[in-house]
């Protein structure tokens, strides 16, 4: 299978072969002549087919729109081996993290839930807890880190997520008085994203924020309910590419792995179900897509396609996933 991934016509796809399952530098120059494929690849000039949208007034939707905003469009070159420090990433950089950063974000309003504040004014906190959707702050300090831009902004992002995090370790923005645990779709990538700074910075709040967030999730086998066991959601226990802000078990077992904990006891059940699905002939399959391919800005839409989405079908992106996670966890020698 990792032959198989290596002969792709697709560079990120043998990219994220050499670097997340092999191990290579990416400061080898064979790895920096790939990197600089991918940015002239097709498929990265489809991820940025509007991005001057992002700076015409009124545009936070372009920024943000499910899922060809430029928001989504940076989160899916840092996943897929775009070079770090480019400069002609600095001006979508810069406004997506100065969007993300604005005054409103450190405006703290106490609630009792009884009244619907307006978001324009601050994070609501209803007691004692920030209820803020995180994974959008999480998900920038992310693909800032990964792309090679640690600033001010990076700080900024990293202090506001450690503010907003849950006596249990994680984020959520349910309004409701009684939620009181946090959401697995908005701890994800924040603690992915901190992890990313910690490593960047050797930052030791942000670690100890990354780690104390990864409970969250370890806490419950990374799919499991505490109370009986079972599992917690249909589509956590499917296979995605694409996951955007949603969440299944490899999603999971990858931000274990970014923390530094895959090999933490309680990763061993997730770890077995994703073995068991892999297929006959090799290779994991996406079972189910967040999107559609379309060349209009529409919703729930993308410019490119990430492969099947079928689950008889490897696809290389779960796939490369997949090897990596089990690699990290001792599970496969490449």
């Amino acid at each position: 299978m990792v032959e198989r991934l290596l002969r792709s016509p697709e560079p990120s796809v043998r990219w994220r072969a050499r670097v997340r399952i092999l191990g290579e530098e990416r400061t080898e120059p064979r790895i920096r002549r790939l990197e600089e494929e991918i940015r002239s690849s097709p498929r990265v000039r489809r991820l940025l087919t509007h991005r001057d949208a992002a700076f015409r007034p009124g545009t936070g939707r372009s920024l943000y729109h499910y899922w060809q905003g430029l928001h989504w469009a940076l989160a899916s070159l840092a996943d897929i081996g775009y070079p770090t420090e480019d400069p002609d990433l600095r001006p979508l950089i810069d406004r997506a993290l100065e969007f993300w950063t604005r005054p409103r974000y450190d405006r703290l309003i106490i609630e009792d839930g009884s009244r619907k504040t307006t978001a324009n004014l601050g994070v609501r906190v209803i007691d004692g807890r920030p209820r803020r959707c995180a994974s959008i702050q999480g998900t920038a300090l992310l693909y800032a880190i990964r792309l090679g831009f640690v600033d001010d902004r990076a700080h900024h992002l990293a202090d506001l997520i450690e503010r907003w995090q849950w006596p249990d370790g994680g984020w959520n923005c349910d309004r409701r008085p009684a939620a009181s645990t946090s959401s697995f779709m908005e701890t994800l990538t924040t603690m992915r994203g901190l992890a990313a700074y910690a490593g960047a910075t050797g930052s030791r709040p942000a670690r100890t924020a990354a780690r104390r967030a990864s409970e969250v999730f370890l806490g419950r086998r990374l799919f499991r309910r505490r109370s009986d066991g079972s599992v917690m959601r249909p589509d956590f226990v499917r296979l995605h590419f694409p996951v955007y802000w949603h969440y299944d078990v490899l999603a999971g077992l990858k931000g274990i792995t970014d923390v530094g904990r895959i090999s933490d006891p309680r990763t061993a059940d997730a770890l077995d179900w994703l073995e068991a699905r892999e297929l006959p002939d090799g290779g994991w399959p996406a079972e189910k897509r967040y999107y559609r391919v379309s060349r209009r800005f529409e919703g729930s839409s993308e410019y490119v396609d990430w492969g099947p989405s079928d689950r008889r079908r490897p696809n290389a992106w779960v796939t490369t996933d997949a090897l990596f996670v089990l690699r990290a966890a001792g599970r496969f020698a490449a």
